[in-house]
């Protein structure tokens, strides 16, 4: 049986061809003028700084940084210190970077934050996981005005509310971490996780108290893991890759947040006394709203519940992880340093007792001077973020020979500063920032960059620190520890902060 044939659909398929043919070398030229303008612009914006000879088009050193992130910014600042400059510049995602190791030119760009200079964006694809109304993203009147509005919930009044909470949490963990210890024989376990789930449950206690319902905390915990997981993964915004799933979940996340707020506005309006830090907000929010009423104005800005609870979220992923880290270390540096184990055992007893059934007061925290010296000293030594990156919206003259171009992300180094001017700044020693007589966070302060610099400056670093302090006076009273000591077990990796590559490791018993 014979079958028809079209002469019209074979001439089409020719030409089809023929149009492939002609248009696969154009296609190849394009490719190719594109990568080499890529190059020349590369090494145009590099100029005599130390960087890769070659970049791979639009990912350039993406995959160094995706498959061993801690050792791709051991090279950048390896090249920076044989620079003479303290810069080194690469490319990562079709973007041009400069990695700043120098402590004063760090000091440049954090004074520097403003419209016409640089922005802080926290991490490459920020906005799409934080929104647009968060705190980090502002500059100007606008985060000046909200900054001000935000200073009463750091006030001593307010942190000591939170530090009884904060302690109530604390030995409620710690009593779990004990018998769960008791209940497997004594077995050897890693903390990171249990130590997140801490400071979870206490941040969330203490920034929106008794808004979140158990049911809004379980869902709070599955979202807040799938954002942590999205946000050190590669920027894909597409259906089935944790990106998109971060995404989602932090939108989630905002709008459980922005309901707290609106219970808590509530609240306040019926003249109800603060019991978490969103009502000492929700306070000064409501105030203001009222002032601009009776003025005939509308309301200050950022004052919504939405935009109440894309600043929560903020503060919440801010205390989060970070203190997670710190903590880590802290078990780590006390089980290393037994001295000074002894020392914060000492200084505690001497004006706490757990017998008491008293929380630490403020008085007291603040007498232990000791103690507090560890902290900052594991801050200083392990800087939970090790970067602050910003990107420069206009181009900018950062030294007499380098002006960063326009579009560039900066990376200024905190971990990098925390290793410049300070005495033996290799070794782990409290004493820096205890004796009198050294008294190098104040000759080194401009090397102490762990909360930033600058306007942005982290404004919940005094919590931070007490939710440091607390622990491991708590920690180092109540309990009997040791680190199970591995082969790498301290090399730091990002979950999504540095913590020990064994997830901190250790045998806990009562003490």
């Amino acid at each position: 049986m014979r079958t028809s044939t079209d002469p019209s659909g074979s001439i089409e398929s020719f030409h089809g061809l023929v149009h492939l043919r002609t248009a696969a070398p154009l296609l190849a030229a394009a490719v190719a003028l594109y990568m080499l303008i890529e190059q020349l612009s590369y090494h145009r914006k590099k100029g005599s700084m130390p960087g890769p000879p070659l970049v791979v088009p639009f990912l350039g050193s993406a995959a160094h940084l995706i498959r061993d992130p801690v050792g791709f910014w051991d090279v950048q600042a390896a090249l920076a210190r044989k620079s003479g400059a303290g810069l080194a510049a690469d490319f990562l995602f079709g973007r041009f970077t400069v990695f700043i190791r120098d402590s004063e030119l760090s000091h440049r760009v954090f004074a520097n934050v403003r419209a016409d200079a640089f922005h802080v964006v926290s991490h490459p694809f920020g906005k799409k996981l934080f929104g647009e109304h968060n705190l980090v993203y502002l500059v100007g009147e606008e985060h000046k005005d909200l900054r001000r509005r935000i200073a009463p919930n750091f006030t001593p009044r307010a942190l000591s509310t939170y530090a009884v909470i904060q302690q109530r949490v604390i030995i409620s963990h710690l009593r779990r971490w004990l018998d769960r210890s008791a209940s497997n024989g004594g077995k050897a376990e890693p903390i990171r996780v249990p130590c997140r789930d801490m400071n979870l449950e206490t941040s969330q206690t203490v920034f929106v108290g008794p808004y979140l319902t158990e049911k809004a905390r379980e869902r709070f915990d599955r979202d807040y893991n799938l954002f942590n997981v999205g946000f050190i993964t590669l920027p894909v915004d597409l259906p089935g890759f944790a990106f998109r799933r971060a995404r989602l979940a932090g939108a989630r996340l905002m709008h459980t947040l922005g309901d707290c707020a609106r219970q808590s506005r509530q609240r306040m309006l019926g003249g109800g006394e603060p019991e978490c830090l969103l009502d000492y907000l929700m306070q000064e929010t409501v105030r203001e709203i009222d002032e601009a009423t009776a003025a005939g104005l509308p309301p200050p800005p950022h004052t919504s519940d939405v935009e109440v609870g894309a600043l929560l979220f903020g503060f919440l992923f801010a205390a989060q992880d970070a203190s997670t880290s710190s903590l880590c270390w802290a078990v780590s540096a006390l089980d290393s340093h037994p001295n000074v184990l002894a020392r914060v055992r000492a200084e505690v007893a001497a004006l706490w007792s757990p017998e008491s059934g008293e929380p630490i007061t403020a008085e007291m925290m603040s007498a232990m001077k000791y103690t507090q010296a560890v902290a900052r000293e594991v801050v200083r030594y392990h800087p939970p973020a090790t970067l602050v990156p910003h990107i420069a919206v206009e181009a900018f003259q950062l030294t007499a020979q380098y002006t960063i171009p326009k579009g560039t992300m900066v990376f200024p180094s905190v971990y990098e500063s925390s290793f410049q001017g300070f005495q033996d700044a290799d070794a782990f020693d409290p004493d820096r920032f205890f004796s009198e007589a050294r008294r190098e966070d104040v000759v080194y302060k401009r090397n102490f960059l762990a909360f930033g610099a600058g306007s942005h400056q982290c404004v919940g670093q005094h919590y931070a620190l007490n939710q440091l302090v607390l622990f491991v006076a708590l920690f180092a009273s109540l309990v009997d520890f040791r680190r199970e000591r591995t082969e790498g077990c301290d090399v730091p990796v990002y979950m999504p902060t540095m913590v020990p590559r064994d997830g901190c490791v250790v045998y806990l018993k009562q003490r």
